[in-house]
């Protein structure tokens, strides 16, 4: 089959633009006129004649009405948009006959849709685009929407604030909680012998936690983990919350509560519930990341307490309390992991003190105390000066303007548990010594 030839295409091509242009610019059909011409009646023949009338209504006396004026022209934006239009159609008809039709239907078209202002696709355009009065409603409806967004989210920024300052407001409470129940007279001396209340958990409203789950050990110090419900609470909105709650999944009891006390998106405070009532507590005090403090409770009240106080990793100091007093503590003062010193309390009153001042691992010197709690001075000093468990060496010391002075001193020297020398002192200076041993008499 021999191949269309290009002339013959481009004929064709531009008789099909003409036919587009001019289907697409028939007129409308006329519209009946709103006021249709009134046929003339017979003359008053009492009213004057006028034979101007006529021609001063540009009509016949027959009262035929006036031409329709001319329509208006079309706005520049109407015609730039038939001119693309015509453009867009003009190539599509042209693509038959390849690059040259393309170029030639789109130039023809939007020549056309230029100057008649005429949509080759349809209707003549108006001008194009929604109603401005309609355009401006919904740009004033999005306005108003973004300002009530804008709105609540300052609400909800202010809501976070006041609960962040509520839950500061709340640790401070309860620090003076556990300050006033260590005070014991009237004068509101704080008493550190006191057993410290166990704290509290905070009533806070379930509104502000966000659920979910988490494997947690339940148990203090146990590797042991569970699957538990867990309630976050990121007050500052920083992505790390500053306290999440444990729950029993099945019986919905409290078991644990992690929280960020210095909001350094660590948790430096665990504590383990049991029945509802904190048991025991672990806490990073110096924000190192390392656990240093270790409380136990039991009926809302401390039962022991052990310190990392040089930050070793390694627990050194052991206080344990009973009937809500400070029993006793014992001390690793050397940090070699062995306790060394040991001090016992009866009613919150300091009564004896322990010490290995060797660093043999062995108890070799015993200290007693009088006088009234936080007011205690030293009565007695015991020592084992030869390794034996025993104590051969004591001291006696008396109160003289509120220090403790030595008043007498007795020594077994033989170890037949009897004192063989005795040093007796007057405002702590040597005044007499009795032997009893005559074997012991300087020759």
């Amino acid at each position: 089959m021999r191949p269309f030839p290009i002339g013959k295409r481009l004929v064709a091509l531009v008789s099909a633009l003409i036919l587009a242009g001019c289907a697409s610019s028939s007129p409308p059909p006329p519209s009946p006129s709103p006021n249709p011409p009134v046929a003339a009646g017979p003359s008053d023949p009492g009213a004057p004649t006028d034979p101007n009338a006529s021609s001063a209504t540009g009509g016949t006396a027959g009262g035929n009405a006036p031409p329709p004026p001319s329509p208006p022209s079309k706005p520049r934006m109407s015609r730039a948009q038939s001119a693309v239009e015509g453009a867009v159609l003009g190539a599509m008809i042209g693509a038959t006959a390849g690059p040259i039709g393309i170029a030639v239907g789109a130039a023809t078209m939007g020549v056309y849709g230029a100057v008649t202002g005429n949509s080759p696709m349809g209707a003549p355009s108006t001008g194009g685009g929604r109603p401005r009065g309609q355009e401006a409603e919904r740009e004033a409806a999005i306005e108003e929407e973004l300002d009530r967004h804008a709105t609540l989210e300052d609400s909800i920024e202010e809501e976070l604030r006041r609960q962040e300052e509520l839950l500061k407001q709340i640790e401070n409470q309860e620090a003076d909680e556990i300050r006033s129940a260590g005070r014991s007279d009237a004068d509101g001396e704080f008493d550190p012998r006191a057993a410290p209340p166990a704290p509290k958990a905070r009533d806070l409203p379930a509104s502000i936690f966000t659920e979910g789950t988490a494997e947690i050990a339940v148990q203090p110090e146990s590797t042991e983990q569970v699957t538990v419900l867990a309630r976050s609470l990121d007050a500052d909105e920083d992505g790390t919350p500053e306290e999440v709650r444990y729950f029993d999944p099945r019986a919905g009891g409290l078991l644990r509560i992690d929280r960020d006390r210095d909001y350094d998106g660590n948790v430096d405070e665990s504590s383990y519930f049991q029945n509802g009532s904190l048991v025991a507590r672990e806490l990073d005090e110096d924000g190192d990341g390392t656990l240093d403090l270790w409380e136990h409770y039991d009926d809302g009240v401390m039962l022991s307490q052990e310190v990392d106080r040089n930050a070793d990793g390694h627990r050194d100091a052991f206080y344990t309390y009973s009937a809500g007093s400070l029993v006793e503590e014992r001390h690793d003062t050397n940090d070699d992991g062995v306790i060394d010193r040991r001090i016992e309390y009866e009613a919150r009153r300091m009564v004896r003190a322990e010490e290995d001042r060797n660093s043999d691992n062995e108890i070799d010197q015993w200290t007693f105390y009088e006088g009234e709690s936080g007011e205690e001075w030293v009565a007695r000093v015991e020592r084992d000066g030869n390794n034996d468990g025993e104590p051969e060496t004591f001291e006696y010391y008396e109160q003289k303007d509120g220090d403790s002075v030595i008043a007498r001193r007795e020594e077994d020297v033989n170890g037949d548990g009897v004192a063989d020398v005795k040093s007796i002192y007057e405002n702590g200076k040597l005044v007499r010594r009795e032997i009893s041993d005559p074997a012991l008499v300087p020759l």
